[in-house]
């Protein structure tokens, strides 16, 4: 079945057709199949702290909750996360990541942090969440450990 196109509406034939093709909500500038969709769908491992925090800014912005909750060290993977996240998930819509430095978290580090800003939507109403990340490895896997909000 064929998809007829309206003459009215602009149509760019070098669009991305799916979401692998699309541009990373990360802001990486890789597409996301390059990007987050490895480690979303299990086929990798993010190598570094920020790697890590970009695929959950991803992960937030596709409404992906298991792997939200998969990336929380198990020290602050409370019993009710899941839950916590699937209640509140559809109330923001994430619109744009800047990564303002990040420090250690390399491949060969045990913990590291990252600031960013995240931009978005909350209930219609423009939002800006200023975040310093602190991440540490668990079993060799980097893990989200915690926050604080600079904003």
């Amino acid at each position: 079945m064929t998809e007829e196109i309206d003459d009215d509406v602009p149509y760019d034939e070098d669009a991305p057709k799916t979401r692998a093709e699309s541009l990373c909500p990360c802001k990486s500038e890789d597409s996301y199949y390059i990007c987050c969709m490895a480690y979303h769908y299990h086929k990798a491992k993010p190598e570094t702290a920020e790697a890590l925090m970009r695929s959950r800014y991803s992960a937030y912005f596709f409404r992906l909750v298991d792997y939200l909750v998969e990336t929380t060290h198990p020290d602050k993977r409370d019993a009710g996360l899941k839950e916590e996240i699937q209640k509140s998930i559809n109330d923001v819509n994430w619109q744009f990541l800047t990564i303002v430095d990040s420090s250690k978290g390399g491949i060969n580090d045990k913990v590291g942090k990252v600031e960013f800003i995240a931009k978005c939507y909350v209930d219609g109403k423009p939002h800006e969440l200023h975040e310093l990340s602190r991440f540490k490895r668990y079993k060799g896997a980097w893990k989200y450990l915690d926050g604080v909000d600079l904003g």
